[in-house]
């Protein structure tokens, strides 16, 4: 049987007294709301937040924030009943740090190492546990949030259940949440992977819908992780994980070798094996595989680059300082081309239609490689601001590049926005849209989110959900 040193692997978060993390949240929320208060009665109030994980480009503002830096820690973990509190403003890999020792982890981690879990909720997040656990939101229990008003209420399935429901997927224009109590499930310390390999998508996407339907390899192995990348129509991975407490030799995609390109092979299946800890974090070293629009792939860059920024936020800066002198155009006009249109995108589409998205897709947009993470809602809980048929399976389908720009602003964007309506999936809001106010209130919950801003934010003190992830306010 597993003992905490097991899982301590790559963990340095120091162990933090219960009573001493709750004094300081409670600290952190007083001064929360003292920077709330000490702002101008007309202000539109926002956070200040060191990072950030939104790729939306936004109206520069230069109006001071609320006060966040007490809101950063792990509050407790209750290893009997599974659950932690945390502050809103916590880092995943802050909270994971403290729950893979007693052999827990939350329901759904997303990818990078720096999503919040309040960022998390608010705007979504997804996982290779997500055929099994959903999102993010739909294993939180409870959760204190500022409202427009000032005040910090408790929302829950039977407390203040209207803004419970509408919190997922309004990025902050509801609230911000200040703590969050989640639930957490045991996890083996190791991970062992199979990566099958494809040469149709439909038969990928066949592989994976079974999986998702009885949990299991065609073998009757249990399945407790599940992702894939589609690198062209004829090359295509299926990443399969179970959880093992069996010691041995593990792989490490921290220094030179890259996780996304071990995956690749000829034909069949090939095998791997992590500790739970890199295989929560494998996507982070790389950003998935933007990394290498740094340079950092190549082998003498990579020896020459230091480990520690070898990291999803180290690569958000570098793309926040391109974004601000234009560095990526001025180039592509010092070469004679056309500017460059972003697309950085996460959509969700009903697994039946998938194959024919992924064809369009490939035949429409260059750009590979592309995401895939199968997504199963937990409940029949309704998510206004997200609405997921329950007992459905999507599919996660992730892209991030860019093309040449088109005739119109965002026309790229705004192609993949009608494909993803036409085959009845979403699209995430974490980055640009291109919506009309119409489309955009029939998509995202329009009248909930209308009835919980009159009753939360009377006074409209944040900002509109479609001003903020539409007009780039």
């Amino acid at each position: 049987m597993a003992g905490p040193a097991d899982y301590r692997e790559g963990v340095s978060a120091p162990a933090t007294d219960a009573t001493d993390a709750r004094a300081a949240h409670a600290d952190g929320v007083e001064r929360l709301l003292a920077s709330y208060r000490a702002l101008p009665a007309t202000a539109t109030v926002r956070l200040a937040k060191p990072t950030s994980n939104l790729f939306r480009s936004r109206d520069r503002v230069e109006a001071r924030g609320l006060d966040t830096s007490g809101l950063t820690r792990v509050i407790g973990v209750d290893v009997e009943a599974r659950t932690a509190d945390v502050a809103g403003m916590c880092t995943y890999e802050d909270l994971v740090a403290a729950t893979l020792p007693h052999g827990l982890a939350p329901m759904v981690v997303p990818q990078l190492k720096t999503i919040t879990l309040g960022g998390a909720v608010t705007g979504l997040g997804i996982e290779s546990t997500s055929f099994r656990s959903g999102l993010p939101h739909e294993s939180v229990l409870e959760l204190d949030i500022l409202t427009g008003a000032g005040e910090v209420v408790t929302a829950s399935p039977t407390e203040h259940a209207d803004l419970f429901r509408a919190f997922p997927n309004s990025y902050g224009t509801l609230g911000y949440a200040v703590r969050l109590r989640i639930e957490l499930e045991p996890v083996e310390p190791f991970v062992a992977l199979t990566h099958l390999r494809f040469h149709a998508i439909p038969d990928l996407i066949d592989t994976m819908d079974r999986i998702v339907a009885t949990g299991a390899l065609y073998d009757g192995t249990r399945v407790d992780y599940l992702d894939g990348a589609v690198f062209s129509a004829d090359e295509s991975y299926l990443c399969v994980g179970v959880q093992t407490a069996a010691s041995g030799p593990t792989s490490d995609y921290t220094g030179q070798k890259i996780y996304y390109r071990s995956i690749q092979h000829d034909d069949g299946e090939t095998h791997d094996r992590l500790t739970i800890h890199d295989y929560l974090w494998r996507w982070d070293t790389d950003w998935f595989w933007c990394s290498q629009a740094f340079g950092t792939q190549h082998p003498l860059v990579r020896r020459l680059w230091p480990r520690r920024y070898r990291r999803s936020s180290a690569y958000w800066k570098l793309m926040k300082l391109e974004r601000r002198f234009d560095i990526g155009n001025r180039i592509e006009r010092f070469r004679g081309r056309p500017p460059r249109e972003r697309v950085i995108q996460d959509v969700e589409i009903p697994i039946e239609r998938t194959s024919e998205f992924l064809d369009w897709f490939l035949a429409e947009v260059p750009i590979e490689p592309i995401w895939l993470c199968p997504l199963r809602p937990r409940d029949d809980a309704d998510w206004p601001l997200y609405p997921l048929e329950p007992h459905r399976t999507y599919v996660n389908v992730g892209f991030w590049s860019t093309v040449p720009v088109g005739a119109t602003e965002g026309a790229t964007n705004r192609l993949i926005e009608h494909k993803v309506s036409e085959l009845d999936g979403h699209k995430s809001l974490y980055s640009d849209a291109f919506y009309p106010r119409d489309e955009f209130d029939a998509l995202y919950g329009g009248d909930a989110y209308r009835a919980a801003k009159r009753r939360y934010d009377p006074d409209s003190r944040f900002l509109d959900l479609y001003a903020k992830a539409v007009q780039r306010r």
